[in-house]
């Protein structure tokens, strides 16, 4: 058996645990990290991500600080606006229902301007994030407000960066080790025990940061927590995401906390692996529903389309495709719609469907009710509100009239071909449920007492998403809440 001893351990070398390491070290104490993953597949789930992060910005300057100067001709064309901490706090309670906890609410937003300025100096690079934007018909950009940027190269880019600057600073990273345990008594946690190469590997040290992630990669444990035909679900992020962080916590006596049955699912390529690839990335994500309309395999629509903004709606997506037949759902689009799609819509993996006619595609569609699915496109289209003109630079209101599933904005009639379909399924993302820690990053135990030396961060910090979450708070969750915990344990 080796042993190693740190003043600080962290277990997970995603966005969160980089930030936990980084901070403690600042102030001062010696970190390992330990990591799962082999160096090549190294960064948990944030490599698999886009970059975007959601934070409060006062305006263009606050944007400036991150990206550098924006010159004239760029802000001619895009309207930044400002993203208050009231906008947060109302779009972070009304997509989960309210039940988000006030102190981890409170920790996420109010701290979510100068983490932004922190990983800047850290060496992170941010671009404005126009993708998620609404595009004016002038073909200028109005900003919809909290995901103003993303980080250059997507999520490898911060990885990459954050990585870099924790090898400049000398931390040490300990990869392909698997944790198994933690060591504690009756007075806390004073290290764990892990498993490297097939031999057992002791960590000492004063405390502990739990950074690794949720149970997204475990088919036992989403079919547990989640519910039946979870095991079904695709993944979208890291293999090694699969709970033994909370495990851990859980066999110590911590107490669980939020919404264990619930998670950031969203609509994913048919074609996508069973677990996704760091090759892959993000091609599979199929989030335009909103430039046209979904069936399910009954030849039914099933949700609102238009309900809100992309960014408020695509995570609770894959939950609903799930619970259809055979968990599958088209995607149907016509010219108008093909026009507004993504570029990952056209890569060569995609489960694409075209034809001249809406007949002729539907007639493609391999496990679908042909008959009810051309029934429900021309229903849907003679209900479109034709009063009302598009505008995909706002919340329009061109909905539909007499459906007993509307569409509520951004309805446009499947007229004009050539037409697409795109088969998709359900995409798990990241778990919600997690441990109950204080605002110091400390986890409780289920009398909610501190467990000594024990601390919480990322995807396993319960209580903050609820059925949903606001684009670009995952990642802004991650590095806030790495912080914290790292600020915690180097106290302890």
């Amino acid at each position: 058996m080796h042993t190693h001893t740190a003043d600080v351990v962290i277990v997970g070398a995603g966005l969160s645990g980089l930030c936990s390491a980084l901070t403690a070290h600042e102030a001062g104490k010696s970190v390992i990290v330990i990591e799962r993953a082999p160096i090549e597949e190294r960064g948990g789930n944030t490599r698999f991500s886009n970059g975007a992060m959601r934070a409060v910005y006062r305006g263009v300057e606050d944007i400036e600080a991150l990206v550098g100067e924006i010159g004239e001709a760029e802000r001619a064309r895009a309207d930044f606006g400002e993203y208050t901490r009231e906008q947060y706090f109302d779009d972070l309670g009304r997509v989960t229902e309210y039940r988000v906890h006030p102190d981890m609410a409170g920790l996420l937003i109010d701290r979510s301007r100068e983490t932004m300025l922190w990983l800047r100096a850290q060496g992170v690079r941010f671009l404005p994030l126009y993708e998620w934007q609404f595009k004016l018909p002038d073909g200028r950009i109005k900003f919809s407000g909290g995901s103003a940027v993303e980080c250059l190269g997507g999520g490898d880019g911060i990885s990459t960066s954050l990585f870099a600057a924790c090898e400049k600073k000398n931390i040490h990273i300990h990869y392909d080790t698997r944790v198994l345990s933690l060591v504690e008594d009756a007075g806390g946690v004073h290290g764990v025990m892990a498993r490297s190469d097939g031999d057992d590997v002791r960590y000492e040290t004063g405390a502990v940061v739990l950074a690794c992630g949720g149970f997204e990669a475990n088919t036992e444990m989403r079919t547990r927590y989640l519910g039946p035909s979870w095991d079904l679900a695709r993944v979208r992020g890291s293999r090694f995401n699969t709970g033994d962080g909370l495990r851990m916590a859980l066999d110590i006596g911590a107490m669980a906390y939020g919404h264990w049955s619930g998670c950031h699912a969203s609509s994913w390529d048919f074609n996508a692996p069973e677990t996704n690839e760091l090759a892959f990335g993000t091609v599979f994500k199929r989030d335009d529903y909103l430039a046209g309309i979904v069936l399910n395999a009954n030849g039914e629509r099933f949700f609102d389309e238009g309900a809100d903004i992309r960014s408020l709606t695509y995570a609770k997506l894959g939950r609903a495709i799930l619970a259809q037949p055979s968990q599958i759902a088209w995607q149907i689009f016509d010219a108008k719609g093909s026009a507004q799609l993504h570029g990952e819509y056209r890569v060569r993996q995609s489960a694409r469907f075209q034809a001249a006619t809406l007949e002729e595609l539907i007639g493609k569609l391999e496990g679908i009710n042909r008959e009810k699915a051309v029934a429900t496109i021309r229903d849907f289209n003679a209900a479109v509100r034709a009063d009302i003109p598009y505008d995909a630079g706002r919340k329009d209101g061109r909905g539909t009239r007499g459906l007993a599933i509307p569409k509520s904005n951004w309805a446009l009639a499947l007229d004009e071909g050539p037409f697409e379909a795109y088969a998709v399924t359900c995409g798990i993302t990241f778990t919600f449920g997690g441990l109950r820690i204080d605002t110091d990053g400390r986890v409780l135990d289920a009398d909610a007492r501190v467990i000594p030396g024990l601390y919480a961060a990322g995807e396993m910090v319960g209580g903050l998403f609820y059925f949903n979450y606001p684009g670009g708070a995952g990642l802004m969750s991650a590095a806030v809440f790495g912080r914290v915990a790292g600020e915690g344990a180097a106290r302890a």
